[in-house]
């Protein structure tokens, strides 16, 4: 048997592989089209006569290839067409059914993001209202900001601190869930109550309450005023708390209020604290804690700025010996005076007796029926000032 020729009879001539012949024959034909469309001779289009296609799939292969780039259609319009010549077979086509769903993705997106950023806003909402509740809002500012907050020096303000009288034995004799219960009730009070003052509350430690004004943001000598305005707020609102578990007792509340200088900073890294150091808040406590219950405890540097308004009725308690202080002469804040204003003439009225005794007993200097006096006369609006009650004594 004769042994096969290597190569055949028809490539036996030929000693290049087919993969160079083609290079070859690519090559020639290129530069045969790039000469044709040099020379501008005719437009160099396949041709679409024997495709077994739809005909409008052959005129937009034409339009796609228009010697006018203007009248060429965009890709928009390209997939609106094809979308609609391949609707019957729209959900066998993978790439279509990945463009449909890129497309759908693509339109919810701006909704998407937009809804997101609103639940983030309010969350960003929520969380900056609880810090400005427990910090001050310039502070909270610098803290959220990444900035250290320096401590600042305010040369016055007015702190008030109170307490309730009895509340060691108080406890001793109630649940503790009574006793959250109960200083829960009382403080929810007070701060609806200073929400109307320009005060700010520093902190409450179990029975002790803290207020100043004139901090943050200063108020000139109106943190005295706003203090004993807020103080007797607070010492009325007393006089209606019930507690609970108890309500046949009289709650009792011992404020003292002080005005001097003092220095704030932020203390802490992990939950920091905004507080006040100085004699001030040692005074304001002292004040608080040689005070007796349901009265308001004044020094004589809160008096005297409360005495520039004219408005605030104070009685003389003598001196009293102050731990760290030494004798200091103190005063009971009783209530504020309506100012006074221009009125028309009222004729005389005979005054109620036993009002007029009240009134009568009120000149004597009796402190508790001064008080209740007092009460009765802020709450009809009327002060020792006014033409009626000037009337009781003529």
């Amino acid at each position: 048997m004769a042994k096969p020729s290597a190569l055949s009879p028809r490539r036996a001539h030929c000693t290049l592989n087919c993969y160079t012949c083609n290079n070859i024959l690519q090559q020639r034909y290129r530069h045969k089209i790039v000469d044709s469309v040099k020379s501008k001779e005719k437009c160099l289009r396949p041709s679409v006569a024997d495709l077994s296609c739809d005909e409008e799939v052959g005129v937009l292969m034409k339009r796609c290839w228009t010697e006018d780039p203007a009248d060429r259609p965009d890709f928009t319009t390209l997939k609106a067409v094809i979308r609609k010549l391949n609707k019957d077979y729209e959900s066998n086509n993978i790439l279509d059914n990945l463009l449909s769903r890129m497309e759908q993705y693509a339109n919810n997106l701006e909704a998407l993001v937009e809804e997101r950023t609103a639940d983030y806003l309010e969350e960003k909402r929520k969380c900056e209202e609880l810090l400005y509740q427990l910090l001050p809002k310039s502070v909270a500012s610098q803290l959220i900001l990444g900035q250290s907050v320096v401590a600042e020096t305010y040369d016055n303000v007015t702190i008030y601190f109170s307490d309730i009288v009895g509340f060691t034995s108080l406890s001793a004799e109630s649940t503790p869930l009574q006793v959250v219960d109960l200083l829960n009730d009382l403080y929810t009070c007070f701060d609806s109550i200073i929400e109307n003052f320009d005060v700010y509350k520093v902190e409450t430690i179990g029975d002790a309450y803290m207020v100043v004004s004139g901090l943050p943001v200063r108020n000139g000598n109106l943190h005295a005023r706003e203090i004993a305005r807020m103080s007797l707020a607070l010492r009325s609102a007393v006089h209606s708390f019930t507690i609970k578990h108890r309500p046949d007792d009289q709650l009792k509340l011992r404020i003292g209020m002080h005005t001097g200088p003092c220095v704030t900073g932020v203390v802490g890294l992990k939950m920091p604290r905004y507080c006040l150091f100085g004699d001030t808040v040692n005074t304001a406590s002292r004040m608080e804690s040689n005070g007796q219950a349901l009265k308001i405890h004044v020094s004589p540097q809160t008096k005297e700025v409360l005495d520039t308004f004219g408005t605030f009725d104070l009685e003389l308690r003598g001196e009293i010996e102050m731990k760290g202080k030494g004798k200091v002469t103190t005063y009971w804040l009783l209530g504020e005076k309506t100012p006074t204003t221009e009125m028309a003439p009222v004729l005389p009225v005979k005054p109620i007796g036993s009002f007029s005794k009240l009134h009568a007993a009120n000149s004597v200097g009796s402190s508790s029926t001064k008080s209740v006096a007092n009460s009765i006369a802020n709450h009809n609006n009327i002060s020792a000032s006014t033409p009626l009650l000037q009337g009781d004594n003529g």
